[in-house]
């Protein structure tokens, strides 16, 4: 169900050079209920008055119940966007007007698939880390099996870092490639990869059987990959996509 509620700011802190993490609990004490992949909208306005809006994934790890107290969400730095400056400013107490969930770039249970592809740039990321808890039952119940590639120009700006490679190495039914395009770690980790994720798609090589692809992200890479996922014969049903388009 659709609500809208002020959120009051409980934590900001510097992801990457240009990207914010920023944690939000509800003005009203009450817990957040959504999907994994869902987002919410941030609502303010212009200089002028004029209403305005902004997209955000919800990245909180989310269990069994559907329900955080924080709505973590990564923010990318915008040159002069409104949102940018209204997000860079907020101080911890501060609220701002948000409503949600919306989306349906959800992992869903009668998924018939054997293995799900991951795929996403930059802030696109988001959703997957708060699909973690939901792929960890996928694993233990059914044996899913899962790629994470993610596509970062170095490792500065890889998101949530440690958390992926931490989930990687207590389950080996989780794959995890981080695909850098323009500098390698100063200390490489055996699942990286050079150049772009769709670089890295042959080594995956998609199995039109039994694969679905969710690909979140840069518009360019999510439409790239889209193609290449199609060449190479996975089904456009089993192809879920997510646009991120940075607003002024």
């Amino acid at each position: 169900m659709i609500e809208h509620f002020p959120i009051r700011l409980a934590e900001s802190f510097m992801l990457a050079p240009t990207v914010r993490h920023l944690a939000f609990e509800r003005s009203d004490g009450a817990p957040f209920a959504f999907m994994p992949g869902q987002f919410i909208q941030v609502h303010f306005h212009y200089d002028d008055g004029k209403p305005t809006k902004r997209s955000y994934s919800v990245g909180t790890p989310v269990d069994g119940s559907g329900k955080v107290q924080r709505l973590e969400l990564a923010v990318s730095y915008v040159e002069g966007g409104a949102a940018t400056r209204l997000l860079e400013t907020l101080q911890p107490g501060q609220e701002i007007e948000a409503s949600g969930p919306y989306g349906r770039f959800c992992l869903m249970d009668d998924d018939a698939n054997q293995r799900y592809l991951l795929i996403a740039t930059g802030t696109g990321v988001a959703p997957y880390r708060a699909m973690l808890p939901k792929i960890e039952k996928l694993i233990a119940e059914s044996g899913r099996r899962f790629v994470l590639l993610y596509g970062a120009r170095n490792e500065q700006e890889l998101l949530y870092d440690a958390e992926f490679d931490a989930f990687a190495g207590k389950h080996p039914e989780f794959i995890y490639h981080p695909a850098l395009s323009r500098a390698a770690r100063a200390a490489p980790r055996p699942g990286d990869r050079r150049g772009h994720v769709q670089d890295t798609l042959p080594e995956i090589a998609p199995q039109p059987e039994h694969d679905i692809a969710y690909l979140c992200g840069n518009p360019d890479m999510v439409d790239g990959t889209f193609t290449q996922l199609k060449e190479l014969g996975l089904p456009i049903k089993h192809i879920r996509r997510e646009k991120y388009v940075s607003s002024r």
